[in-house]
């Protein structure tokens, strides 16, 4: 009996205590003015080790916070009754709620197209009072080749667009056709033939460029004229030409002339998209086995443009293939003539280095990006004059802008987003995709309208030309890709990590 006294004083004492130090909140919807003394006497009366100032302080924040949520309360409340009295109107209309969950959209329609418009404008109106704005992807839908999308709602904002999709039944699947193995360094650029045969060009920081055989992955030809990083390739558009920039402060064009292998049967590998798959189960690349030694060398270019002060960061043919223009990190970009190597315009302007330069596929059209977050549309449709607008979409470094086969323009930047420009309208874009990674040097299908997103964070994702995600290429393990690319190294050899869409 006397321990279970002396513990029933403790914990009376303690109880007294906690008591005494607590800060009582009295609910009140009273203003600074009309808040009676009886609180400060109360105050007064407590006893607390802190300042009588500040625990008024805290006690009036409470009171403020305490209002705040009853206002909510109420508002929470006419909306329930808006929402019971708007469920009324659709059972009166021949329609139903499942559960009343208006967050889910699951709206039943069984009348006409009115009562359709209805139970959109009451999902429209929860989501607006409750001021909730969903910025997520739901599931990934259709791929490179099958588009097929589900459900997809927009709602835009004041100069972006924010897509909402889910899943169907058939998932997108993206196929490992083929990996071609040989450089040394870091790939910066790959490009297609544009004349048959059909090969892949790649530009690489070794010093050299190769023509690949897309259906056996072998090295046909290398070229080894730059003294320094190779860090664009393009085609000729009718003759068996490449044109490639460089660190070395040049630009080069050369000839090729190249004789394709026998096709081998493809593997069947195809993966899911939203997975991340490990590839590197597969057996590790011979440099020597696979003949990269053994192709022919291209050492001496047919024609050399060299008046860049810096790096030539990119290169492009005009149409027709008379004219070419490149892009330097000294902040300019020159158009040559090829038959002469003359250089006919310096395209200046731009406060920092140049990005990347891309020309109209149709038309006499150039567009420049640059690090001073803009990109630049130059005219030289008229012979005698030429003309330039500047185009200001970006807060970040402009990675690189391209033109699609229509009359669009797609930009990226390091500011994460990739923005869809009109041609005939380039005061805003017309679509908006924002990302969680900087974006890289992007590709744009000339047949699919499918742009190619290359990030900083090693992921690859496709979108179509309205900013709707259609998939995400599958990327190996982190890890086990990092302990392959080591014993890779260790051989001399790389994987090339860009992407072109043909």
């Amino acid at each position: 009996m006397p321990v279970e006294s002396g513990n029933s004083a403790a914990a009376r004492q303690a109880k007294q205590k906690r008591k005494s130090h607590s800060l009582s909140i009295r609910r009140t919807n009273s203003t600074e003015q009309d808040r009676p003394s009886g609180h400060r006497d109360m105050l007064e009366a407590q006893d607390s080790k802190l300042p009588l100032s500040l625990r008024s302080n805290l006690l009036d924040l409470f009171g403020q916070i305490e209002r705040e949520f009853e206002n909510l309360y109420i508002e929470n409340l006419e909306l329930r009754r808006e929402i019971e009295s708007l469920n009324e109107r659709l059972a009166g209309e021949g329609q139903t709620v499942d559960g009343g969950d208006l967050t889910k959209g699951a709206l039943k329609t069984k009348a006409s197209h009115s009562t359709s418009q209805l139970s959109q404008k009451l999902k429209t109106t929860y989501k607006a009072s409750t001021s909730k704005r969903s910025n997520s992807f739901h599931g990934k839908v259709g791929g490179p080749r099958n588009f097929n999308v589900g459900n997809w709602e927009l709602w835009g904002g004041d100069s972006w667009i924010v897509s909402s999709f889910k899943a169907t039944t058939s998932r997108a699947v993206c196929q490992l056709v083929k990996e071609y193995v040989g450089h040394r360094d870091g790939i910066w650029d790959l490009a297609l033939t544009r004349t048959q045969p059909t090969v892949l060009g790649t530009a690489s920081a070794d010093h050299c460029a190769m023509l690949w055989s897309i259906e056996t992955g072998k090295c046909l030809l290398k070229y080894a004229g730059h003294a320094g990083s190779v860090n664009s390739i393009k085609f000729h558009p009718t003759e068996q030409m490449a044109l490639t920039a460089s660190g070395d402060q040049t630009a080069h064009i050369w000839r090729y002339m190249v004789q394709l292998p026998l096709p081998q049967p493809p593997a069947d590998i195809s993966v899911s998209c939203d997975d991340d798959v490990d590839f590197s189960d597969k057996d590790e690349a011979d440099p020597e086995g696979d003949g990269v030694n053994e192709c022919p060398t291209v050492r001496v270019a047919t024609t050399t443009l060299k008046s860049h002060q810096g790096v030539v960061i990119a290169a492009d043919w005009l149409v027709g293939g008379r004219q070419v223009v490149t892009a330097s990190w000294d902040r300019a970009a020159n158009l040559y003539e090829v038959e002469t190597s003359e250089l006919v315009h310096t395209l200046t302007g731009h406060d920092q280095e140049l990005t990347h330069c891309c020309t109209h596929p149709t038309q006499r059209l150039v567009v420049t990006s640059s690090r001073d977050t803009t990109f630049r549309l130059w005219d030289f449709r008229d012979p005698s004059i030429h003309s330039v607008n500047v185009f200001q979409g970006h807060t970040d470094t402009v990675t690189s802008a391209v033109f699609t086969a229509g009359d669009n323009v797609v930009s990226g930047s390091d500011d994460r987003t990739v923005k869809v420009w009109d041609l005939k309208n380039m005061r805003s874009p017309i679509a908006t995709i924002r990302t969680d990674s900087a974006v890289n040097r992007i590709s744009v299908s000339a047949t699919q309208r499918i742009i190619a997103l290359p990030h900083d964070n090693r992921q690859v994702r496709l979108f179509d030309m309205t900013g709707v995600r259609l998939a995400r290429l599958p990327r190996s393990n982190r890890q086990k890709s990092t302990e392959r690319r080591e014993r890779m190294k260790r051989m001399g050899v790389r994987n090339i990590t860009n992407l072109h869409v043909p």
